[in-house]
């Protein structure tokens, strides 16, 4: 079977889950989105299908985020994540399969992924910006602008464990290699008001190569669609609606006496 090679992020990156407020996703894998204050994102839950799932969640115009995951099952999955449908790891339009780069987690393992690997030991943070300014517009692609997606595919199961090819080495870099910036191309009123991810600064993030077999289908896929809170509002996925004051029966009169209610 092929050989996939893949990212394993260092295990200082790794993290336990607590103390994060919000909302997750999945059933094979935890997938929180969370702000520069390790706080995870509510989710508003829209269509949900046996291997595909999808939720809104509120963006903060210049917030940085992160992608946490965490493994629920008792064997290796990879991670073929894309923001604004670019892979995280090597920047290229993803179409989520199992032929792309990505993350492993072990059994049980979690970890953050805070922005696009450009490098072996770095790399450059998410954060929501408008669409015409993120990473995928600079490429002129925004053909899946505003959805962070999580693909999930277990390990092919085997009878005992093999070892990576000869040659290859666990601490070779497998970084993809930074991706110069393109110009700017023109974007529609619409995309104006979008939210989207830019590149962000850089960030110490270590990584070291695996092999790997992924299944051939993914067992679970996440779509997270993100939009600015007015977009929200406006597409009715929260109730942003001012509530009426109550009147105070001491502090708001009607300014005379009115006539005594007749009996009888």
């Amino acid at each position: 079977m092929k050989k996939i090679m893949t990212l394993i992020a260092a295990m200082f990156l790794l993290i336990v889950v607590g103390g994060a407020s919000g909302a997750t996703m999945g059933d094979s894998v935890q997938v929180e989105i969370r702000n520069q204050n390790g706080r995870a994102l509510p989710f508003y839950p829209t269509a949900v299908s046996y291997a595909k799932k999808k939720v809104y969640a509120e963006a903060v115009k210049g917030n940085e985020y992160t992608i946490f995951v965490r493994n629920l099952l008792p064997r290796r999955v990879g991670l073929v994540v894309a923001v604004d449908g670019r892979n995280i790891i090597s920047g290229k339009k993803s179409w989520l399969g199992n032929n792309e780069r990505m993350y492993i987690l072990s059994p049980y393992e979690s970890c953050e992924y805070r922005g696009w690997r450009t490098g072996s030991d770095r790399v450059n943070r998410f954060f929501f910006t408008e669409a015409i300014d993120s990473y995928a517009a600079a490429f002129g692609d925004q053909s899946a602008m505003g959805v962070i997606a999580v693909a999930v595919y277990p390990e092919v199961q085997r009878q005992e464990f093999q070892e990576p090819p000869a040659g290859l080495s666990r601490e070779q870099s497998g970084a993809a290699a930074q991706v110069p910036k393109a110009e700017r191309g023109k974007s529609s009123d619409r995309a104006t008001e979008s939210a989207g991810t830019g590149y962000g600064r850089e960030e110490h993030s270590p990584s070291r190569v695996v092999a790997f077999d992924p299944e051939a289908n993914a067992v679970e896929t996440i779509l997270i669609k993100y939009e600015w809170r007015a977009t929200l509002c406006r597409m009715g996925i929260v109730c942003c609606k001012t509530p009426m004051p109550q009147p105070n029966r001491l502090w708001d009169d009607g300014g005379y006496a009115p006539s005594p209610p007749r009996r009888g």
